[in-house]
């Protein structure tokens, strides 16, 4: 892993770096999403695209490309400049963060290779992860193409795609992490120890981020905003489920928001079990990680809830999509306890 111990507490304090920068990344990305502010920058300059607009000219060009799109002629045709440079400014601000972690991984990354710091297994681990932060950047302006032309939003499996390798990317950085603090090489894919039940519980997880992205994508949660019934049954009551077909269950509101809040009952009764089984057979090693991850379930869950009935706000809305990414980590942390 790391050849040479004097560079353990730069590369810790490197990789807590990324760590927290995803973090704001993902809360940006997804208060980006609530204020419908991702297709305000409707061109990619990867280079030109660092500085936003410094004079009314500038605006008004960026303001006029804007008004090309269905969005604007569809939705907001009463937007001013001013309430246009907001939802720029959201998107603007994703986008800067995207090109920093960029650069925060490649500069100390090239570094660390000069000084030959890593293995060369890591070495090659860590130059896929830099590949995966600009294949990002690629699927982020993919999603964004999809609400230019003929949507006024951008395509929910090309959000879901698009969170999801924010959280692969913070999965595989946290999971390294946890190895240089413990000295450990461990392998989530490869290892035969480990209590698989919480490797799956890791993968519902991601799942349930999918459907989550399809019902932010889908404006799904203003649809039923009560719980635990959504309205008076426990079944959407705009749905017929009987006549409902496979190619469009993923384009159903009602029925993805439905799926989002069954899954999430699934995960927290999955937890319990985990959480049991741990117990009973004295697990001890565990007993303070699954206490963390039981936490995070519920402060997820109670969040989800808070957003439903808050009518979507989006404070709360915020709290719930960041609240995830916590979720994960604790999962994480868990599974990588429980390899030996």
């Amino acid at each position: 892993m790391i050849l040479k111990k004097e560079y353990n507490y730069f590369v810790n304090y490197w990789f807590s770096l990324l760590l927290i920068t995803l973090i704001f990344i993902v809360a940006v990305g997804g208060l980006t999403r609530l204020t419908d502010s991702g297709l305000s920058i409707t061109t990619w300059d990867v280079v030109t695209g660092i500085l936003p607009p410094f004079n009314l000219d500038q605006w008004n060009q960026a303001f006029d490309l804007y008004k090309k799109i269905p969005q604007f002629y569809l939705m907001n045709q009463d937007i001013t400049l001013s309430e246009f440079k907001v939802i720029y400014y959201w998107e603007y601000f994703h986008r800067l963060l995207g090109r920093f972690i960029g650069l925060l991984f490649l500069i100390p990354f090239i570094y660390f290779l000069i000084k030959k710091v890593f293995t060369k297994e890591y070495n090659i681990k860590l130059s896929i992860i830099f590949c995966l932060i600009l294949f990002q950047g690629f699927i982020g302006w993919y999603m964004v193409k999809s609400g230019l032309t003929e949507n006024t939003t951008v395509s929910h499996f090309r959000l879901a795609i698009h969170l999801n390798i924010a959280l692969i990317l913070f999965s595989t950085i946290f999971w390294y992490f946890l190895n240089f603090l413990s000295k450990e090489n461990k392998f989530f894919f490869y290892s035969y120890s480990g209590e698989k039940k919480i490797k799956i519980f890791v993968f519902i997880i991601f799942l349930q981020v999918t459907l989550g992205a399809f019902v932010s994508g889908l404006d799904a949660g203003q649809i039923y905003q009560t719980w635990p019934l959504m309205n008076d049954g426990y079944f959407p009551d705009d749905v017929n489920l009987y006549k409902i077909k496979i190619s469009k269950i993923f384009y159903d509101p009602s029925l993805m928001q439905f799926l989002h809040r069954n899954l999430a009952y699934l995960i927290s009764v999955y937890i319990i079990f985990i959480a049991i089984y741990i117990f009973y057979k004295k697990k001890k090693d565990l007993y303070f990680p699954v206490s963390i991850l039981l936490f995070f379930v519920f402060v997820q869950v109670i969040m989800g809830i808070l957003t439903l009935l808050s009518g979507l706000n989006i404070l709360y809305a915020s709290l719930h999509q960041l609240s995830s990414l916590l979720l994960l980590a604790s999962s994480i942390y868990l599974c990588h306890k429980s390899i030996n």
